[in-house]
């Protein structure tokens, strides 16, 4: 599917609104399955380190997104230190999904409820391209990771592990 076809999810709408290039790759999501990233690259059949989750988190008092390779975690002081913040701890699931718009397990990065300071692995810039959570679950988009860049107003710094 092209951005023609493009779901309807916030982030699909980000991304044709901006002229972005993207590919939807829905799958059929188990409600059982524990990693929902690791899911999604075997269903989709990607190697797991193109796939990248979205997660947020409080720092100093302010959400964050912090988006990193489904096969590590995110390094919450690499995080503080990338966007010059002291402490950084993992946001509240409600509040994330409040925050966002969108469900654990389907928060995507792109067209967030409201623009959150955005850091992502620079371990994307070594793919020609990522994908990412369409904002629902069972639904990822690939795209260049340099758009990734550009939709979220992302920077780039080593923050997974």
């Amino acid at each position: 599917m092209s951005r023609k076809n493009a779901g309807g999810t916030p982030a699909t709408v980000a991304l044709t609104r901006a002229g972005i290039d993207f590919t939807l790759r829905p799958y059929e999501h188990d409600p059982r399955a524990e990693s929902y990233g690791l899911e999604a690259a075997a269903a989709l059949g990607v190697a797991p380190e193109r796939v990248f989750k979205t997660l947020l988190a409080d720092l100093d008092g302010q959400l964050v997104v912090g988006v990193v390779p489904v096969t590590g975690q995110l390094d919450l002081k690499a995080l503080a230190r990338a966007l010059g913040g002291s402490r950084a701890a993992m946001a509240d699931p409600a509040a994330a999904e409040r925050a966002t718009g969108y469900v654990v397990g389907g928060i995507s990065p792109i067209g967030q409820r409201k623009r959150h300071r955005t850091v992502v692995d620079e371990s994307a810039l070594t793919h020609d391209r990522v994908l990412v959570s369409g904002g629902r679950r069972g639904l990822d988009i690939e795209l260049a990771p340099a758009d990734l860049l550009a939709v979220t107003d992302a920077v780039t710094a080593r923050i997974g592990r």
